[in-house]
C-alpha cells in the first residue's frame, strides 16, 4: 500500500515526536524540584491545611517588628493585608531592614507561625552593590 520511503519518514517522524515528547517530560520534571515559589501572608491565611513541606514566605518586613532575643531574630513578614510571625537563627542578608522586601525559606508551623532557615533579602531593580556604588563616585 505505502512505499518503503514513506514507512521509514513515518517511523522517523513518530520516534522523533516520542522522543522530544520524553526530553519535555524530562525537562519540566526535573524542574518540579528545583522551582520553589513563595507564599504571601494572605495566601498562607487562605490554606485549607498547614504544609509541613519546606516552603518560602514573601512579602516585606514590618516596621519596628524586628526583635533580636539572644542568637534568635524574631520579624513579622506581610503584605499589607495579612501578616505572620517569623523566628530565624542564623546569619542574616546586609539587605535585611525593616520596610524592605524578604523571603523567608523554612517550615511553617501553623497560619501564624513560620520557622525560617533562610533568609533571602530582596531588593529593587536599581540596586548596586556598595562596592561597586564606591568605585562609580570615584
Amino acid at each position: 500500500m505505502y512505499g518503503k520511503k514513506v514507512k521509514l519518514r513515518a517511523l522517523f517522524l513518530i520516534t522523533l515526536i516520542l522522543s522530544l515528547t520524553l526530553i519535555v517530560f524530562l525537562v519540566l520534571y526535573s524542574l518540579k524540584e528545583n522551582v520553589v515559589y513563595f507564599l504571601s501572608p494572605t495566601e498562607i491565611k487562605t490554606l485549607n491545611e498547614v504544609k509541613k513541606d519546606k516552603i518560602r514566605v514573601g512579602g516585606m518586613v514590618k516596621k519596628s517588628s524586628i526583635n533580636i532575643i539572644n542568637d534568635e531574630i524574631i520579624f513579622i513578614i506581610t503584605d499589607f493585608q495579612n501578616e505572620i510571625n517569623v523566628t530565624y537563627s542564623g546569619l542574616v542578608p546586609n539587605l535585611f531592614q525593616e520596610n524592605k522586601g524578604v523571603v523567608a525559606e523554612g517550615f511553617l508551623e501553623d497560619k501564624n507561625y513560620f520557622k525560617a532557615t533562610k533568609i533571602l533579602a530582596k531588593h529593587d531593580e536599581n540596586y548596586m552593590p556598595p562596592d561597586l556604588n564606591k568605585k562609580k563616585d570615584e
